[in-house]
């Protein structure tokens, strides 16, 4: 689960976490009125959406740019009406953009340098790790294809959490000194509190600053939330923005399905992570491209066949429709019906391709033969892959 920027303030504050003040608005009225409570010399106007390289995006009204740095409150009220109920486009949007229903009104701050500043968790490690970086302010990914010496880490013991003597190296890595070295460990120490405390899997602030006043502050965050233990943090939950969310993937959620939505047009319906990735690349490999990734788990009804079937035929880029089942708590012969109540049910207009190994495959198979309902049978994963390619061609 993701939050918006302002959300990310209110959660620094609640940690000690030094960030600018900022508010958000859904109206130009309301932003104006926020600007004017703030009384500040300069503002920056950002829009809320769930995407980065908001700065260098574009409206589809022609406005360039999701972030604005003004002076005065007729300018942050303005700005605000040609950002609200208007689509931002920036790299990670893609063309389809992202509608802004809010702006945050921030505190403009003058900066000396820039930082570079995450915790997030090491699979391979199976520990959190804070990378951080002097070069902040742009992609880290670049910084650690160009400069990698640029990038230091530290590895946290789950266990014992971060020591003071780590919190302090990252800060003298950072070339920071005297009192900003201080401020900066208290900071890191902090930040550190708030990732653990809330299920975090990435705290990101980019770019973390020194102000010339020689203030240590988190200028802009992203935050990813483990979603299995969204139970413990309701307020966090509150948080949740389904409107900044893939529709399919919501639904998908009320029916406990894994589901994520990709650009090809081969739908995939399978049990298990790692099959499920396994046929996307086979889907590849033969020439083909998933529509998305879809996960029914070990233990899936015919209903939530019948749903995930009834989210796939919603996507209109989807040609053809892949089920890959390898039956281990999962029986065949459940998904079996469940594929051809979902068919009858929907009335699918498109190739099905059906792919069954494992527990009762082949009372599976009967159920499946004897339905009367048109499905492609394969029987290995490289056949069902090359038939649902075919079937769309």
């Amino acid at each position: 689960m993701n939050i918006h920027e302002y959300q990310a303030k209110q959660l620094f504050n609640r940690f000690g976490v030094a960030t600018p003040q900022g508010l958000p608005a859904s109206t130009p009225e309301e932003a104006a009125e926020v600007a004017a409570s703030m009384d500040l010399k300069e503002y920056v106007v950002k829009a809320q959406v769930h995407a980065g390289g908001r700065g260098k995006g574009t409206f589809k009204n022609g406005f360039k740019g999701g972030v604005h740095l003004v002076k005065t409150v007729d300018e942050v009220k303005d700005v605000a009406s040609r950002m609200l109920g208007e689509v931002l486009v920036t790299k990670q949007t893609g063309e389809t953009g992202k509608l802004v229903s809010k702006v945050m009104i921030a505190e403009a701050v003058d900066l000396k340098h820039e930082y570079y500043f995450a915790i997030l968790q090491d699979r391979a490690r199976k520990c959190p790790v804070i990378v951080a970086s002097t070069k902040g302010g742009m992609n880290i990914e670049e910084v650690a294809e160009t400069d990698p010496d640029a990038i230091v880490k530290e590895y946290i013991d789950p266990v014992f959490g971060l020591l003071p003597f780590q919190a302090l190296k990252i800060a003298c890595a950072l070339n920071l000194r005297g009192a900003l070295l201080r401020q900066a460990t208290k900071f890191i120490t902090n930040v550190y509190k708030l990732f653990s405390s809330l299920d975090c899997s990435l705290v990101e602030i980019n770019p973390l600053v020194v102000t010339t006043d020689d203030r240590v502050m988190a200028l802009d965050a992203k935050f990813n939330f483990d979603d299995n233990a969204l139970y413990r943090h309701p307020e966090i939950m509150e948080m949740r923005d389904v409107t900044e969310e893939d529709p399919r993937e919501v639904e998908a959620s009320q029916y406990n399905l894994n589901y994520i939505g990709l650009d090809g047009n081969i739908g995939c319906l399978v049990n298990g992570a790692g099959l499920a990735m396994a046929t996307m690349d086979i889907i590849k490999h033969y020439g083909g491209a998933p529509a998305n990734f879809l996960d029914v788990g070990g233990s899936a009804t015919e209903e939530m066949v019948t749903n995930a079937f009834r989210i796939l035929t919603k996507d209109e880029q989807v040609k053809a429709i892949l089920v890959n089942i390898f039956g281990g708590i999962m029986r065949c012969d459940v998904i079996a019906l469940g594929v051809v109540n979902a068919a009858r049910t929907i009335d699918m207009q498109i190739p099905l391709v059906v792919r069954l190994e494992g527990t009762n495959v082949e009372l599976g198979k009967k159920i499946l033969a004897d339905s009367g309902v048109a499905i492609i049978s394969a029987d290995s994963l490289d056949d069902a892959a090359q038939k649902a390619v075919a079937a769309t061609k």
